[in-house]
């Protein structure tokens, strides 16, 4: 009788034996790290994609214990061709077997893991191994999650979320799922590991509405941020807008959370005609003793006070604009001063996108030099035009960074560029692309600064990967529609970006230093030690030098005989006083002051300077 109860009990065992699949594991060669998002398809089109941690657990009736080929492709790296041109391997799959594929990395970025959705650890779990996170197939009924906005509040991260799918129909959450975690501080996960999300659960045990406003429509929420009372406690504030067809905004306003039923509630509506509102990712800076808020779109160009007053009052937000007070696009008028533009803090005033600078010069209204917003290619000179993204302190570049998603680039939503600058107002001008999509959309991308490790030399960001206008012929199992985040290595030389040079002499340029916000931009150079790159000294008897000299090192160039320079590139010249004493130096060739001449050659390339000096003396 024994016997046939434990026959009963081992038909009943539905549990999948870990050592029925054949595991694959796809390891970034840099890091030896399980990468995601690949994708395994055999030669009749049977597609696996990598979770979280590389693994595809394969067992497919019919080809086990025989050799099968994968080919293997992933945005942003690449597996190597064969001799007749494919990428892939021919791997011997068998019951508990297993096998390990390297694959080079092309973007700079390092893909960690899924943050959001069902499966993120699926194969993981089928062929036995531990996930780093509590629930690694499904948390709070979550299938998909579109655009993360997130703060500190009361000690605890705040996630929130457009819109997410869940299991039983299409249709989810169209009004703000959130969930909390803790941070790696305060017994948090790593963020090189993952994050434990805690949804808010509605009494299904579905991730429930946190800001459902009245009306029709989806309601969606940005610039989230957390102030600081007068008596010291905490409050938290967002701007809402309702959505209807085909993604058209017909109510914005302002939203306060609201501890006790978990829930953002409405504390103000905002006129729709009203040019500047909370919109995009937040950070908080001081100005000459007062504290603002900075909205991120992706430039930190509009701004309100942190108090809980000025959020709530349109009237009372700032644009950093070339144009008049209270004028509006449709009839824009520039404001000068003795004919010179004055970009400054304004209210009433729209802030001006890339593409409206763009027709103010078409227009004759502005001149390409006095564009505030001219984010290129660093090596080519191409455009960046911008669309979502980020601007948050570094610690370890002493610098403002940005993480932000480009438009019509070599994908129409799905290439992500690295800058920095010495202000949150820039100057932003070289870029490094450092996420690639083949036919896919990574939007609305948000760097965690408060992730930051080694002192901010490592940092993390995430977006949405989605279909949404990408063109691509099929999603993305599992992935699709939810939050990946990457790393960002400030070690990898990739990263060096030209950087402001100032202009420190009144006059004749002849004294230059970095980091010297405020003085005219002379040109741009990298600060850090580059192979192939030449240092640039301070003598101690006046002018620049060749080579390193006792810590008066200013900046590295290329040198001036380099083959195939970047597009962006443009020699340095030396003009000597007849005194044989005094120099002076300039990208522009023709630059004369009584007395100087210049010399034959340049000492050395530098990288051109092509907004002017637009944030020097602005107020």
């Amino acid at each position: 009788m024994l016997w046939f109860v434990a026959l009963l009990l081992m038909v009943a065992d539905t549990t999948p034996r870990a050592d029925k699949y054949f595991k694959i594991t796809v390891v970034d060669e840099q890091t030896c790290r399980g990468v995601p998002l690949v994708e395994l398809r055999t030669t009749n089109n049977l597609r696996y994609v990598t979770d979280s941690n590389g693994i595809v657990a394969f067992h497919e009736p019919g080809l086990m214990d025989r050799t099968v080929f994968f080919t293997v492709q992933s945005h942003g790296y690449e597996f190597p061709k064969d001799g007749f041109g494919f990428r892939g391997k021919a791997l011997k799959v068998t019951e508990g077997g297993s096998a390990k594929l390297s694959i080079k990395r092309i973007n700079v970025a390092e893909r960690l893991y899924r943050v959001t959705g069902a499966g993120i650890y699926a194969d993981s779990v089928l062929v036995g191994e531990k996930p780093p996170i509590r629930q690694p197939l499904l948390n709070g009924q979550v299938m998909g999650s579109d655009s993360v906005v997130n703060a500190i509040y009361h000690g605890k991260l705040h996630w929130f979320w457009g819109d997410t799918n869940r299991p039983g129909y299409p249709h989810g959450n169209f009004h703000v799922p959130g969930a909390t975690s803790a941070l790696p501080s305060d017994g948090g996960l790593d963020p090189e590991k993952g994050v434990d999300l805690n949804y808010y659960l509605d009494p299904n045990g579905f991730a429930k509405p946190t800001a459902k406003m009245p009306g029709e429509g989806p309601t969606w929420i940005g610039g989230l941020t957390v102030l600081r009372d007068p008596t010291g406690g905490e409050r938290m504030f967002a701007c809402y807008v309702k959505i209807k067809p085909p993604l058209e905004s017909y109510e914005r306003g302002l939203v306060e959370w609201n501890d006790e039923n978990k829930e953002f509630r409405r504390v103000a509506s905002f006129d729709l005609k009203s040019p500047l509102y909370p919109i995009g990712h937040a950070f908080q800076q001081t100005e000459n003793g007062t504290n603002y808020v900075y909205f991120c779109h992706p430039f930190p160009i509009v701004r309100a006070r942190a108090t809980a007053e000025a959020l709530r009052d349109p009237t009372s937000y700032e644009a950093f604009t070339p144009l008049k007070e209270g004028s509006r696009l449709d009839k824009a008028e520039i404001d000068r001063v003795d004919r010179r533009v004055r970009y400054g803090w304004k209210r009433d005033t729209p802030p001006l996108s890339p593409q409206d600078q763009d027709k103010l010069v078409r227009a004759g209204k502005l001149k390409e030099e006095e564009k505030l917003l001219c984010l290129q290619d660093a090596d080519t000179g191409k455009p960046i035009l911008t669309s979502s993204g980020t601007v948050c302190w570094n610690d370890y570049r002493k610098r403002w960074v940005m993480i932000v998603q480009q438009a019509w680039g070599t994908s129409f939503l799905g290439e992500i560029w690295y800058a920095e600058a010495d202000t949150p107002l820039g100057p932003w001008v070289y870029a490094k692309k450092i996420v690639t999509h083949d036919k896919y959309t990574f939007y609305n991308v948000k760097q965690h600064a408060y992730f930051d490790k080694e002192n901010g030399r490592v940092i993390f960001f995430e977006g949405t990967y989605t279909t949404f206008l990408s063109g691509a012929p099929e999603p993305t199992p599992r992935y699709d529609y939810n939050q990946i985040v990457y790393k960002l290595y400030f070690a990898d030389p990739r990263l060096a970006l030209p950087v402001a040079v100032y202009q420190r002499s009144k006059d004749v340029p002849d004294r230059f230093g970095l980091n010297d916000p405020g003085q005219p931009v002379a040109f741009f150079a990298l600060d850090r030690v580059i192979p192939g790159k030449i240092a640039i000294s301070e003598s101690p008897n006046g002018g620049l030098r060749v080579g390193t000299a006792a810590n008066r090192t200013l900046f590295y160039a290329l040198p001036a005989d380099t083959e195939k320079p970047p597009a962006t590139a443009v020699a340095l010249y030396e003009f000597v006083h007849p005194d044989g004493k005094r120099r002076a130096y300039s990208t522009n060739a023709d630059w004369s002051a009584p007395g100087y001449r210049r010399t034959a050659k340049p000492i050395c390339l530098v990288w051109r300077n092509p907004m002017g000096n637009l944030l020097a003396g602005s107020r």
